[in-house]
């Protein structure tokens, strides 16, 4: 029996606040590291009025809005894993990446589990903070966003659109793969 290749998923999400349950996750934007043309989005209904206003104002969303045109959590949650198991197909382990992972996984891992019980991407997530700052050699404080971008001169740029950001993410991760390619 051999082992499943992996398939590297960037996600990125925008929130009312710093915490899952108490806090809402807004949007959800992911995409394939070696395909980002193969993109998931969604918009979800908040679960809670509760909103840090420096959140609100860096995503430009509304809990009003996003009230009336976001979709019912569990079906969000049920459409996204759909797509990842769709995306990765019987011979493919999903690996979840992020920036800041942490953060993101929080939200996605808490959302899988409250809402549909399970999270296709199992227990554990990657960091392209910490995959950068091993890659690199470099400090902790060399892996703000700001350091990336002046290091790795990525085309794209994040806009806390969380689809864009997905993308961005992953030619983050693959220009720093490509760091320890000869």
């Amino acid at each position: 029996m051999s082992a499943k290749r992996e398939l590297f998923i960037s996600v990125d999400v925008e929130t009312s606040g710093p915490i899952p349950g108490e806090y809402s996750l807004l949007t959800i934007g992911a995409c394939c590291v070696d395909d980002d043309t193969r993109t998931f989005s969604a918009a979800l209904k908040p679960i809670s009025d509760k909103a840090d206003p420096k959140a609100l104002a860096v995503t430009g969303l509304s809990l009003e809005n996003l009230q009336v045109r976001g979709d019912e959590p569990i079906v969000a949650m049920r459409s996204f894993s759909d797509w990842v198991t769709t995306v990765s197909g019987n011979d493919t382990e999903p690996v979840f990446v992020g920036l800041n992972a942490p953060f993101d996984w929080s939200f996605v891992n808490y959302y899988f589990h409250h809402f549909i019980g399970e999270n296709p991407f199992g227990f554990a997530a990657l960091d392209i903070k910490s995959y950068y700052m091993g890659a690199a050699s470099t400090s902790w404080k060399d892996t703000k966003a700001s350091r990336l971008q002046q290091a790795l001169r990525p085309v794209t740029r994040p806009d806390h659109d969380a689809v864009h950001d997905a993308i961005y993410q992953a030619e983050l991760f693959r220009l720093i793969r490509d760091l320890k390619r000869p």
